[in-house]
Parts: C-alpha cells; sequence; structure tokens
C-alpha cells in the first residue's frame, strides 16, 4: 500500500495527466487495472448504486465506504483515491475516517465541503459548510495519516453555490491547510473550467470531473492537461456501461428467452474465469497440495 502511494505522488510529480476511470467493487476496479489505466478513484456516487441500489444522497455509512475501499485496494496494485464525502462529520469523525482509509490501503482520500448529509455534486439542493470549518477539517485530515504519501484532497462545491472566485478562495484556503490535491465540483462551461485552472494550477495539482452521462464542455483529454489538470476523473462509466449491458441481456432473456444478446459479444465462461485468474489460483493449489 505505501508504494501505491509514492506511485501516484510520482504520477501526479509527472508532465501531463492521468485519467482516472472510477469503480465501485473489486471486479470493476480489476478490470480498470487490466485496462492499463494507472490509478482508479472508488465512486460514492456508484457504490451507494452498488451496494444500496440508491442515489448518492449520503445515504452510505463511513464504515460500508471503508470495508468497500479495504476489498477493492487489496484487489489490484494501482493507486486506489477514495471518496470520502464529507469525512462523516466534524474535524474528529474526519480524523478518524482518515485513519480507517489508511489502514485499508488507499492511496488518496477526497474530502468535500458539503453539509452532512452530501448530495452528488451534480444534483440539485446542495449546500456547504463555512470555509474555517471545512479548513479545520482539511487539518485533521492532514495530521491523522500516519503516511505523509497518503494524499488528501480537498474537494469543493462552492462554484454553483457562492461563485467561482469564492471556490477558488476555499480551495487555496484547502491547500494552505495541507491539502495535497486540489477539485473543485461542478463547472458548467470551459470558460469557467479556465478560470479555476489559472486560478488555482499553481497551488497544487488539479482534479476536473468529465460529466458522464450529461453534456460536457468541448474539451479533449489534452485540453484539460495543457489548462494545469493533473488528474481526469471519470467516475461512473464503468457504472452506466456494466448497467447498460445488464439491462440488454436481461431485455433479450425477457423477451425472447434468450441469453444472449446477437449484436454484444459474450464473455465466455472460461474467458471470465481468465481474467479473475483462476489458472493462476489453480497452479498455487497444485504446488500446496503437491
Amino acid at each position: 500500500m505505501m508504494e501505491t502511494r509514492r506511485t501516484l505522488r510520482r504520477l501526479l510529480e509527472g508532465p501531463g495527466a492521468i485519467v482516472v476511470p472510477g469503480a465501485y467493487d473489486s471486479l470493476s476496479a480489476v478490470l480498470v487495472q487490466q485496462a492499463g489505466f494507472e490509478a482508479v478513484y472508488m465512486s460514492g456516487y456508484a457504490v451507494s448504486a452498488a451496494l444500496l441500489g440508491m442515489p448518492d444522497l449520503g445515504l452510505l455509512t463511513g464504515s460500508e465506504m471503508v470495508d468497500n475501499s479495504r476489498r477493492m485496494a487489496s484487489a489490484i496494485r494501482i493507486p486506489l483515491i477514495v471518496d470520502g464525502d464529507t469525512g462523516y462529520g466534524n474535524a474528529l469523525n474526519v480524523r478518524r475516517t482518515v485513519q480507517t482509509y489508511e489502514q485499508a490501503g488507499v492511496a488518496a482520500i477526497q474530502l468535500e465541503d458539503q453539509v452532512t448529509p452530501k448530495r452528488c455534486g451534480h444534483m440539485s439542493g446542495k449546500q456547504v459548510i463555512d470555509r474555517a470549518e471545512m479548513v479545520g477539517k482539511i487539518r485533521a485530515a492532514v495530521e491523522a495519516r500516519r503516511d505523509p504519501d497518503l494524499m488528501i484532497v480537498g474537494r469543493t462545491d462552492a462554484a454553483s453555490i457562492e461563485g467561482t472566485n469564492a471556490a477558488i478562495i476555499r480551495a487555496k484556503a484547502y491547500a494552505d491547510a495541507g491539502a495535497d490535491i486540489l477539485f473543485v465540483e461542478a463547472p458548467d462551461d470551459v470558460r469557467e473550467i479556465e478560470v479555476i485552472a489559472a486560478g488555482l494550477n499553481s497551488a497544487a495539482p488539479l482534479v476536473y470531473k468529465v460529466p458522464e452521462g450529461r453534456p460536457a464542455p468541448p474539451l479533449s483529454f489534452g485540453d484539460l492537461a495543457d489548462l494545469g489538470f493533473s488528474i481526469i476523473l471519470m467516475p461512473i462509466g464503468t457504472l452506466l456501461a456494466a448497467t447498460a449491458g445488464m439491462q440488454r441481456s436481461l431485455r433479450e432473456l425477457s423477451t425472447n428467452n434468450s441469453p444472449v444478446d446477437p449484436e454484444i459479444p459474450s464473455l465466455t465462461f472460461g474467458k471470465f474465469n481468465d481474467l479473475m485468474g483462476l489458472p493462476t489460483m489453480q497452479e498455487l493449489e497444485k504446488r500446496y497440495a503437491d
């Protein structure tokens, strides 16, 4: 786990930006790794859907999220960035949240300045706590970690509530409090993205979240890297793709009494076992038996 944390720091110190897909369980995290990505993100939105079958309205508990992250981190060798929501309470709760996530083996923890319970950053009705309170929570997070390579992501949802300039001021304050990475949530257009990048790219590595499933500003990954973003986050694409695939398969089964949609190449049982590393486990089983 310490090596994955150092890996993430090295990646962010290098040129350009890394594309970080989201995942919601060990299988989706393994698939992200197998596709060749250098890091993976545990999305609270996706985990809420996968574990609870419910929307991202702060319904998941901290212990549920940490347990999920522990399983995901143990299944992969690339850095895992996790959505720590609001830290599940005040600054003292943040301390324990960071400690338990660190024990779970994650490489970075995202903390946001919404009130509790939070909601998805692209949903209406968001509220944010006072800037000073969030600064205290960031300080608590930094002091709570034992491994200095564990990174703290300071996220603000203030842009749509208090305005872009206020969000930039908040993010700078979070960097001053020790946040290693900054994340201004849900900019609406190219101009706002440019203003955020210009205002913050000298303060800390920046996150841009692609609004998957919604209209996105016309910026390529290269454009975002040129603006100064270090992490291009794709948090729910795997969830949307998996859900659409299951819907098509189940619709085919329901309407045609056939388990295979002829337009979608199916994954055989054997190929799936290979993906999960069954041959390696069988070799180990044989070696230990011998």
